[in-house]
């Protein structure tokens, strides 16, 4: 089953249950799914979007919702905060498992062994090679502080 088919069978699932909060996240999902496509029309692709493409639009949305929650929470407005990880945890649900700082250290690791990488010149091509087998499984943003201080 697709990624897309499971989003579709949850949002039917929420509508039987009448769980109304996560009803609202999913059809916000599938709002912004229906939105790539459209930008992938625009781009020339008649195909819907991917499933990895769908993960990548997925793990923005849990960013953003993360940064929300934050600025909330410093607002003093924790059932606005509340309310973002109760979004995040939904969105999560169709995300890849996330690895553990010592699977993503080692995934670092054999990255950086299989490119050869040895200065602070090759993060890219080490990049490259993470997002290619770990998409949607780890922080990037983290990844490269990471590889800043390997590769120094």
């Amino acid at each position: 089953m697709s990624l897309r088919e499971r989003i579709n069978a949850a949002v039917k699932e929420a509508m039987k249950g009448r769980e109304m909060e996560r009803l609202a996240t999913l059809r916000l999902i599938n709002a912004a799914i229906k939105d790539r496509d459209i930008a992938a029309r625009g781009e020339g692709s008649d195909e819907p979007v991917d499933d990895a493409a769908i993960v990548a639009l997925l793990g923005r949305m849990v960013r953003q919702r993360q940064e929300s929650a934050r600025m909330f929470l410093e607002g003093a407005r924790a059932e606005l905060a509340e309310k973002e990880q109760d979004e995040i945890r939904v969105i999560e649900e169709f995300l890849p498992r996330q690895l553990s700082p010592a699977e993503a250290d080692r995934a670092i690791a054999e990255a950086i062994a299989e490119t050869g990488a040895t200065s602070l010149r090759d993060i890219g091509k080490v990049m490259a090679v993470l997002k290619a087998r770990h998409a949607g499984q780890m922080d990037f943003g983290a990844a490269g502080g990471v590889l800043r201080t390997r590769l120094a």
